[in-house]
């Protein structure tokens, strides 16, 4: 079992990282500029030094285990955290190259993802040398990879007390929303009506989404009967979809995925409104230098002109 990492290991861990990034032995080759043979000597030796199976490999394909899977996640926060310490210590030689990583926030509507791509190839076209490598993370999720130092940048919705921890760049958009269900709903029969005063809200289970604020789910004296949790606005529809929860999710799901399923907003589509700001986001130690500070001004012209008309 591995007690220190020595810089062999940090060598079998980029293999392995390109393995698990490509998602095969194969696709992996020309990425490394390794041939097969020894791409599988080096995780199998990576898995003798772990002591953990990382993934299957045969005639069913590749496939990650559940440790592997892990082991993935962790070390692509520490390649993130090295390329962000080279970016850095460039920086303070004013020599603006390397990478940066930019989080979107899992489930941002597609005029939104749009806007970080023309803001980063404007970003690429001032600054000849730099590479951008743009991940998505779960909602619970954003304030975390901002304070860690994996990203340089968030692009989130936010509805929590604002850590100190965390500087929050306003893009003057705002994402808003409601309550939900499916057309074979029982609910669903009050759509554009008021609902009357004999249906109690509470008497239909709901779906919440992890790290959103508790009191999103309560309104005047009503409070939604939270069943089970999902991990994303995505996930959270899927349930919904079921006929089985109400949820609360952004409008713009329903114009962009919801349309085509027939997604109901229960009421007069002001029931348990919410309005979550958008902001660009970075942790308090992460060096702010020209590339980022371009980069969060494109950031927030481009959201912003996404969202006119």
């Amino acid at each position: 079992m591995l007690n220190r990492l020595q810089e062999s290991d940090i060598k079998l861990l980029r293999v392995f990282y390109a393995v698990a990034s490509c998602n095969g032995f194969t696709a992996a080759e020309p990425v490394l500029r390794m041939q097969r043979p020894n791409i599988s000597a080096a995780i199998k030796k990576l898995e003798e030094r772990l002591d953990l199976v990382l993934c299957h490999r045969g005639r069913g394909g590749f496939q990650m285990t559940k440790e592997g899977e892990m082991v993935f996640q962790e070390t692509k926060r520490i390649f993130n955290a090295f390329d962000n310490f080279v970016f850095n210590l460039k920086s303070l030689h004013d020599d603006y190259s390397g990478h940066i990583t930019i989080v979107l926030m899992a489930g941002l509507p597609l005029s939104m993802q749009l806007a970080v791509s023309k803001a980063v190839k404007s970003t690429m076209k001032k600054f000849d040398d730099i590479h951008v490598n743009i991940q998505t993370r779960l909602y619970n999720e954003v304030e975390h990879v901002a304070v860690s130092g994996e990203c340089h940048l968030v692009v989130s919705t936010y509805d929590m007390v604002k850590p100190e921890s965390v500087t929050f760049h306003e893009t003057g958009t705002v994402c808003a929303g409601r309550l939900y269900c499916a057309p074979s709903h029982p609910l669903a029969k009050y759509r554009d009506v008021a609902l009357p005063k004999e249906v109690r809200i509470e008497d239909y289970p709901a779906i919440g989404i992890s790290g959103m604020s508790s009191a999103n789910y309560i309104e005047d004296d009503r409070r939604l009967a939270i069943q089970t949790f999902s991990d994303s606005f995505d996930a959270c529809m899927s349930a919904i979809m079921t006929g089985e929860y109400v949820g609360l999710l952004p409008d713009y799901m329903r114009k962009e995925q919801g349309a085509s399923l027939g997604l109901v907003p229960i009421g007069n589509g002001e029931l348990f409104e919410f309005e979550h700001e958008l902001f660009i986001m970075n942790g308090k130690n992460t060096r702010l230098n020209p590339v980022l500070r371009y980069c969060i001004k494109e950031l927030s012209y481009f959201i912003t002109d996404s969202q006119k008309g």
